[in-house]
């Protein structure tokens, strides 16, 4: 009784990833721009692949697994902010962000100090 509790819950966890990585995946490309194709990527891939590796721990049930869903999850939580920061930096550097839509432009400011200026081309 018991394991069929645990398999129905990973299966459980395994659909609900999928899902959300599937909504990452047509949010790629339904989202006009970087910004809003970056928050629409990263978030629901990110509980996506939690949730997946939550229900292969629930499915497997050994140590060694859920050590290894673990590492996964904390390798995950720690590149993926670091990897969507990258790329909003290097879309604003190339100009691939239009100044007017943000409100806050920190970067900018931060860039003008250190004596960096984009040319535009217009």
């Amino acid at each position: 009784m018991i394991d069929e509790n645990f398999d129905f819950f990973a299966s459980l966890f395994v659909l609900v990833g999928a899902f959300l990585c599937f909504a990452a995946a047509i949010a790629l490309v339904r989202f006009p721009d970087v910004l809003t194709k970056m928050h629409a990527i990263t978030k629901p891939q990110v509980l996506g692949l939690i949730s997946i590796t939550v229900g292969m721990a629930l499915s497997l049930r050994t140590w060694w697994a859920i050590g290894l869903c673990l590492l996964i999850i904390s390798l995950q939580l720690l590149t993926a902010p670091v990897s969507a920061n990258m790329v909003a930096r290097s879309a604003s550097r190339s100009g691939l962000i239009e100044d007017q839509e943000l409100l806050v432009d920190q970067l900018a400011d931060d860039l003008r100090e250190m004596g960096y200026s984009r040319e535009t081309t217009d």
